[in-house]
């Protein structure tokens, strides 16, 4: 069996749903942004995802500060995280190097304005496992048949299918069906290159999986259990909160264990 390569560490803290960076945003203070951007490269990200959230207002000059806030303190690969087009062309405009669409799904108004962006930057993007309705499948073969549909609608846009990233949505645990669509993530993850007849990069929003108000420790603890079943089943990319450390080294203790290196 070949060896799985090394998961990227993708921060997912730079996100509006933060006071301090949504007063940032609102008042275009590029301080507080570069200060958490430079605590998750010292934490070991690898890649920053910028989570605007949907911009109601003045999207393209806050989404274009976002990333160049960013890009003062860093050369890391950006993913842009926004459901607003226009945000997402400005954001797309203004990185240094190639971005990551995040992202699309069968829903039609996302292919309909993410797939153009796609092709017009020669992006990267991320394709969600879910329904037309956003409706997230909950067994494995469900997920596989929304995994066909959603590579031929990117293929048919005459995509690059090494470009494109699938993220097979992983669900809080709160959920009723939570953590059966979380098994079924796992099947889904390591069938997706017979599936589809085509290597496939494949990304995990991580920090899903404890939502709510569960003690942080209990999160940590539900992170670092899932996370090398993930890291077993082939994850590429793993979406998360790089603040919480003990989670960065058991994905760190994860590449030493599935990878060729001498472990030490």
């Amino acid at each position: 069996m070949a060896l799985i390569e090394a998961m990227i560490i993708v921060a997912d803290n730079l996100h509006v749903i933060q006071p301090a960076i949504a007063k940032a945003v609102q008042t275009l203070d590029p301080a507080p942004i570069r200060e958490l951007a430079l605590r998750c490269i010292q934490a070991g990200a690898q890649a920053l995802d910028i989570n605007s959230g949907p911009l109601s207002k003045m999207p393209q000059e806050r989404m274009r500060f976002l990333v160049e806030s960013v890009q003062t303190v860093t050369d890391l690969p950006l993913i842009l995280d926004t459901t607003n087009a226009t945000a997402m062309a400005a954001g797309l405009e203004a990185c240094r190097g190639r971005a990551t669409i995040n992202g699309f799904s069968l829903e039609p108004a996302k292919i309909e304005r993410m797939l153009p962006l796609a092709r017009q930057f020669d992006a990267d993007i991320i394709g969600y496992l879910l329904g037309a309705n956003s409706q997230v499948p909950v067994e494995a073969d469900e997920m596989m048949a929304v995994a066909v549909a959603l590579f031929e609608q990117y293929t048919q846009a005459g995509l690059d299918p090494a470009r494109l990233i699938i993220d097979p949505v992983i669900a809080p645990l709160s959920w009723q069906e939570g953590a059966r669509h979380n098994q079924a993530v796992l099947k889904v993850i390591a069938g997706l290159p017979d599936l589809l007849g085509t290597p496939v990069r494949t990304i995990a929003g991580l920090s899903n999986l404890a939502t709510g108000r569960l003690p942080l420790e209990r999160k940590i603890t539900l992170e670092q259990t899932f996370l090398p079943m993930l890291a077993a089943a082939g994850l590429d990319m793993v979406l998360t909160n790089v603040l919480h450390a003990p989670t960065l080294q058991t994905a760190r203790l994860c590449d030493q264990l599935l990878g060729d290196r001498i472990f030490a």
